[in-house]
């Protein structure tokens, strides 16, 4: 394998670390990446991105059979970021799932526990796009009064599920969004209705 994955790494794992902040701390807003050109299908480059940014050998990860059938990306994973790849959701500390409508249901992760919430699951999940979709509205920490938010494909119970993860908090997952060259994020303080067709 290559010695190297982001261009001028220092500066672009920095820029992708910023701009998953970023979309953290204002839920539903849709921030730019630089994503890894050379990612193994299908891994796209955002989500190869935030792999390299946020995963070590400290953080057992889950991929979806979409990506674990790939072995260019478990082998990809485990070279570049050093982490073990976890059989069981549950036990995972980062989700990567790139079939949206298979995706496990949230109870299949880790949300955490009452003393040590933040050692729940996030969930990285590959969509194709931030302009159709479902309209989700967004309400709670880090929006100002409300935002609407859209991403295709999504589960088709996305906004039940986000509901059903927002009555555990502190405990829950935070779901992580990505499209080739960008990032959004629906942590688990957002409160989601679904607008009607």
């Amino acid at each position: 394998m290559p010695a190297a994955n982001f261009p001028h790494s220092v500066l672009s794992a920095q820029s992708t670390f910023r701009a998953i902040l970023d979309a953290t701390a204002r839920p539903g807003s849709i921030q730019s990446l630089s994503g890894v050109a050379d990612a193994p299908s299908p891994l796209s480059p955002a989500a190869a991105a935030v792999a390299l940014a946020l995963c070590d050998h400290d953080t057992p990860v889950w991929i979806d059979t979409a990506l674990s059938a790939s072995a260019p990306v478990r082998e990809w994973l485990r070279f570049y970021c050093g982490c073990p790849l976890a059989q069981n959701p549950r036990e995972a500390a980062f989700a990567f799932a790139a079939a949206p409508g298979a995706l496990p249901p949230f109870e299949a992760f880790n949300p955490g526990t009452a003393d040590y919430p933040d050692r729940s699951t996030t969930v990285v999940l590959q969509v194709q796009s931030f302009d159709v979709g479902p309209r989700l509205t967004l309400t709670g920490p880090g929006i100002r009064e409300r935002a609407t938010f859209r991403a295709d494909p999504l589960p088709a119970d996305i906004a039940a599920r986000l509901r059903a993860n927002r009555e555990l908090f502190p405990r829950g997952i935070d779901l992580m969004l990505v499209t080739n060259q960008a990032v959004a994020a629906l942590p688990r303080s957002v409160h989601v209705t679904e607008e009607s067709p």
